[in-house]
């Protein structure tokens, strides 16, 4: 299909998975060879010596360009393939700034969909592994809803661990919010019905290790308790490959949004990629601060891709240049 549309010399970037499997999202692009195009163009004129010159600069701009995004990718320990697709995508996209091409790559390999704002028909369950951030992310939600007049039901399942349900009750009376509470399956099932009016259902649970499979069985049985959309609660720091792992185990369970959290005290954000990557899942909001009145912040292809490359101050003297080069064996 790739070639239909663009021709025998398209080449495919990535491919992907959306919608539990159900589509398949297929990045394809032309990559002109300049070299071919300058030797026959101009009625099979042979290309002058000004003419390969300029494709020579042109080649070493793009080399430029990948090697900026390499340096970035490689201080935020993103895997291998992550990086590739990155890379391979943000240098056929005719843009020379990097951090520019590199936003482009992300919009166009990873989804963002951020949580609603609005009146929502799913109940939202936060979950994610012990420590995560679960419960401070819902009462950011829960605050977010309330300052927007929406009528918000907010319930815990975490009931068992010392200090879970005073720890979001402490948050949820300054919000003037009743919480909700539910041991089981079939408690929750009737918290809901119970708070089926709400405009806004927001779910805590405790900390599930996602590679034992009876605790994974019985988070699976709180999602089905009723009309619920889990959203993945996940630290930003941690290593890549465990985050792409758990991703796979929880985007098995129905989860397909992804919320970041510890943001500000992470200096390598790959995990986060990686975890988008390989569980199929879009970016929903992110969580910088400890603070909840800082809340949520929706993310976007410009928001993540500010976090790789912030914006750095003015040089002092206008003529001072720095340049970085990756390191190779």
């Amino acid at each position: 299909m790739v070639r239909d549309s663009l021709g025998e010399d398209a080449i495919i970037i990535a491919t992907r998975e959306e919608k539990g499997g159900k589509s398949v999202r297929v990045t394809a692009a032309i990559e002109e060879d300049r070299g071919i195009a300058f030797e026959i163009g101009r009625g099979g004129e042979v290309a002058s010596e000004d003419d390969w010159l300029q494709y020579d600069d042109e080649t070493g701009d793009e080399n430029n360009l990948s090697e900026a995004i390499i340096d970035v990718m490689l201080r935020h320990a993103v895997p291998e393939d992550v990086m590739d697709h990155l890379v391979s995508c943000a240098s056929v996209l005719d843009i020379e700034e990097p951090s520019v091409a590199f936003v482009g790559a992300l919009d166009t390999l990873f989804n963002f969909t951020p949580l609603p704002t609005k009146s929502y028909k799913k109940a939202l369950m936060f979950v994610g592994p012990p420590g995560a951030g679960k419960t401070l992310a819902v009462a950011k939600q829960a605050a977010r809803g309330v300052m927007a007049g929406l009528n918000v039901a907010v319930v815990t399942t975490d009931t068992v661990r010392a200090g879970g349900v005073e720890q979001l009750q402490a948050f949820t009376k300054v919000l003037d919010i009743d919480l909700g509470k539910a041991k089981t399956a079939a408690d929750l099932a009737r918290v809901l019905k119970d708070t089926a009016n709400a405009d806004q259902i927001i779910i805590d649970t405790t900390g599930y290790n996602p590679f034992n499979p009876a605790e994974m069985k019985d988070l699976a049985k709180l999602i089905v308790a009723g009309d619920i959309e889990p959203v993945l609660v996940l630290p930003a720091g941690m290593d890549a490959s465990e985050s792409g792992e758990m991703a796979r185990v929880f985007s098995a369970l129905g989860v397909h949004r992804l919320l970041p959290t510890r943001v500000d005290i992470a200096r390598r954000l790959g995990g986060l990629l990686a975890a988008a990557h390989q569980g199929d899942l879009a970016f929903a909001d992110i969580s910088m601060t400890p603070q909840v009145a800082e809340g949520l912040h929706p993310l976007s292809p410009r928001r993540l891709g500010n976090l790789f490359f912030p914006a750095t101050p003015p040089t002092v003297s206008p003529t001072s240049r720095s340049t970085s080069r990756r390191k190779t064996g």
